[in-house]
């Protein structure tokens, strides 16, 4: 007697480590497919936090529908197996539904244009198109809704699934399964930030698509016994296994494929890093004309070959003109090497440079031995190979983490040149606060000066006004510049030094530039800080962008999603 109830505990404990440890795996899954669709949405929609935070609440709402729902299913053993068939298929395509209708919204208007022989001056973007393209902003909540349903329905499954085993009702069953819950979201969380951040986010998502049909094969073969037509969804799970494995194989020819149709020009090279999406481009615009190439990055212009040097030419020569010497120069961002092309014809002893993304920094040395010869080429040749040059010192590292190194190690420079993208991720709002200036205050000669790139002074004025605030609150002598780069609009830059003058008493006394230069003058130097009378009228009324308090993030936010970067007369 005691050998029998000794089987049934061993039994009933054997079930008690399948369901926990497959519930602990779900839990895994369904926090990576949450990660998964807030990242993609962020790159669909732009704005990053609002995305993130948009998806991850409509998940959570829709994964307590999810838990009432689970009521309606009355054969649980059968509904969770079609469940993971339904989680595993739809966690694997959901990124690419959402791209694919993106693709479309972007295709079809040029699509229509060839069809009906229409002059490029005639747009087809308007009626239902404008509909599509509008709707694409909120794919990835619709299937992050569906997706959090199912996900939902997990947990009330595996509790009726467990008392079912048991034959009575179990007092702390839900504890015990929240508590598998929790734990394996922990690990969901781990596995993201190691593993998945670091892979196309496609593979991703098939990945964590093959570990719920794995499960689905688990809970077939232990339970087949209380399951419903078991061969027939033995069958099923083979064949999305096939699936997946198909989609896996093709995913970056597809997702690439979907990528181009983004973009009007041809895309001769695209790279997904743990950082970033670059993509460059080219368009043939006349015999004998060089191609132009641009680079975007997750989807977001960065340069266009024809008009970077105009932009690089005010971003470096100005600060580098304020300074006594130019013997150290240290670059923050500037990962395509244009600024360092730029500050090596000032025949500096040395130039640092601190870039996120080593593989970046990779494709513009030249070194990507995935990129085609004739991209290598052409990025060397735009920045004139300069880090090729030994006189620079890349460094792949978080700036906001590298200049404390250097601070450490009591390093000084003569200018500093930061040039990282325009302030539209909170993740880079800290590069522009107050701190992070005065740590790099620390890191300048009394008589160098420092350049930052300030987003437009009129498609985003407060962000570009904020921007010059927050380095005269570390402690800056200010003075903000513009000029017009083609391909951007009216541009902006924000300039500081240590001490004495400032950077425009500095250049006002310089009659010529110390540089061959054919590209900018000491005259359009001198002029581009000149302002309309009232630009600075609303200055006292925009905030200082302090450590965590998102304040320039929030004004770039404003004028470039919410008014669509209308040029607003205060």
């Amino acid at each position: 007697m005691n050998s029998l109830l000794g089987n049934k505990r061993d039994s009933k404990l054997s079930h008690d480590i399948t369901l926990i440890g497959i519930m602990s795996v779900l839990a895994a899954c369904g926090l990576i497919y949450e990660y998964l669709l807030s990242h993609y949405a962020g790159r669909v929609i732009g704005a990053v936090d609002s995305a993130i935070y948009s998806m991850i609440g409509i998940m959570i709402v829709s994964m307590g529908i999810g838990a009432f729902a689970a009521k309606l299913i009355k054969d649980p053993f059968t509904g969770f197996t079609v469940l993971e068939l339904l989680i595993g298929f739809f966690g694997a395509t959901s990124i690419l539904i959402v791209a694919g209708i993106i693709s479309l919204s972007y295709s079809l208007p040029q699509q229509l244009q060839e069809i009906y022989g229409l002059h490029s001056s005639i747009t087809t973007d308007g009626g239902i198109i404008q509909l599509l393209q509008s709707f694409v902003y909120y794919t990835p909540f619709i299937c992050g809704f569906f997706l959090g349903v199912m996900i939902g329905m997990e947990i009330p499954l595996i509790a009726r699934i467990r008392e079912v085993i048991y034959e009575r009702h179990l007092t702390h069953n839900t504890g015990t399964i929240y508590g598998a819950d929790y734990i394996g979201a922990g690990v969901g969380a781990a596995i993201w930030v190691i593993f998945c951040l670091k892979q196309p986010i496609i593979v991703s998502a098939v990945g964590t698509a093959s570990v719920n049909i794995f499960i689905g094969f688990i809970f077939l073969f232990r339970y087949q016994k209380y399951l419903n037509r078991p061969k027939l969804l033995f069958l099923a799970h083979v064949g999305l296994t096939a699936l997946l494995i198909t989609i896996g194989f093709f995913s970056t020819t597809i997702t690439e494929g979907m990528g181009s149709s983004f973009f009007k020009d041809k895309v001769v090279y695209t790279k997904i890093t743990p950082y970033q999406h670059l993509t460059l481009t080219e368009r043939k615009v006349g015999k004998g004309i060089q191609p132009i190439t641009s680079l975007y990055i997750n989807g977001r212009l960065q340069f266009s070959s024809n008009d970077e040097i105009i932009y690089h030419n005010y971003l470096t020569h100005p600060a580098l003109l304020s300074s006594a010497r130019q013997d150290n120069v240290l670059v923050i961002g500037g990962g395509d090497g244009m600024a360092v092309r730029e500050i090596l014809k000032w025949n500096p002893n040395s130039v640092t440079l601190v870039d996120l993304d080593p593989l970046m920094l990779e494709l513009f040395s030249g070194k990507d031995q995935n990129a085609p010869k004739e991209v290598n080429d052409i990025l060397l040749k735009l920045n004139e190979s300069a880090f090729l040059d030994p006189r620079v010192k890349t460094v792949a590292a978080d700036a906001f983490l590298e200049v404390e190194k250097m601070i450490s190690n009591q390093q000084l420079f003569d200018t500093i040149i930061v040039d990282l993208p325009d302030p539209s991720h909170p993740d880079l709002n800290k590069l522009y606060s107050n701190y992070f200036y005065m740590r790099l205050k620390e890191l300048i000669n009394g008589d160098g000066a420092i350049a930052i790139q300030s987003t437009s002074p009129y498609h985003a004025k407060k962000a570009f006004i904020s921007i010059g605030r927050t380095l005269a609150d570390a402690g800056f002598i200010t003075e903000q510049y513009h000029a017009n780069v083609p391909t951007f609009g009216e541009w902006g830059w924000t300039i500081g030094t240590v001490h004495g003058s400032d950077a425009r008493t500095r250049i006002n006394n310089i009659n010529k530039l110390p540089i061959d230069n054919t590209w900018i003058s000491i005259e359009q130097i001198k002029t581009a800080f000149t302002f309309s009378q009232d630009f600075y009228n609303l200055a006292k009324d925009v905030r200082v962008n302090e450590l965590g308090s998102h304040t320039l993030y929030r004004y770039h936010h404003n004028a470039w999603s919410l008014q669509n970067g209308a040029f607003l007369i205060d």
